[in-house]
């Protein structure tokens, strides 16, 4: 197992490396991995609403939410993995021969691609997250009413997956031209003002069954 096969640890292995000094896994293998588990309590949200008469008027988003949900656990544990081999990409940049000006002209053009791709895996955690939020409000609303706190808890984790994965983002366009990551920070932030509007609309759903 590769050391940074963060889907192959056990909970509490993946735990240990997070709370050690070495760099990676950081905050956005985190917010990966905090995606991964809002989509799994989507689709139990799901599951619990879906055939049930009772709650007949959740059946369309429920089905909605799951489709979201599923691909979902598979791919935010690839983007945790990815986040982790992205950052290492950019310190293994830092590491090259800067003797001669062509050697410093191939390291600076390897730091800004490697740094362009620490930015672009976070960018896709964000952009799931938010598309999975996107559910979830009317989840909330409609779902089977014995698990709107999970909808809830699935809720903060999308919102703090999205929210946090955009810090990476963040911190590695401003090393970036403009040319280079102008086109990212503008994604990111009409995903943040997006997402802060579907979490909170969230909350007020969850509180309004509760």
């Amino acid at each position: 197992m590769a050391e940074d096969e963060w889907s192959e640890m056990s909970l509490r292995e993946f735990q240990t490396a997070l709370a050690s000094s070495s760099p990676t896994p950081g905050g956005g293998t985190a917010a990966a991995v905090s995606l991964g588990q809002a989509a799994a309590l989507s689709c139990m949200v799901a599951d619990l609403t879906l055939g049930k008469e009772k709650w007949k008027s959740g059946w369309e988003i429920a089905e909605k939410a799951q489709d979201c949900a599923i691909g979902m656990f598979s791919k935010a544990l690839d983007l945790a993995t990815d986040d982790s081999r992205s950052f290492d990409a950019v310190m293994m940049s830092f590491k090259l021969a800067k003797d001669s000006d062509e050697e410093k002209e191939i390291r600076r053009q390897a730091i800004h691609e490697a740094t362009l791709g620490a930015a672009e895996v976070p960018l896709e955690t964000a952009r799931l997250a938010h598309s999975l939020l996107e559910h979830l409000p009317e989840l909330a609303e409609k779902g089977n009413v014995n698990t709107v706190s999970d909808i809830g808890v699935a809720s903060l984790l999308a919102s703090a997956a999205c929210k946090g994965a955009l810090f990476n983002v963040e911190i590695n366009i401003s090393s970036l031209p403009e040319e280079m990551g102008g086109a990212l920070k503008e994604e990111a932030t009409s995903i943040l003002e997006s997402s802060r509007i579907l979490s909170r609309a969230c909350m007020d759903a969850v509180r309004k069954r509760l």
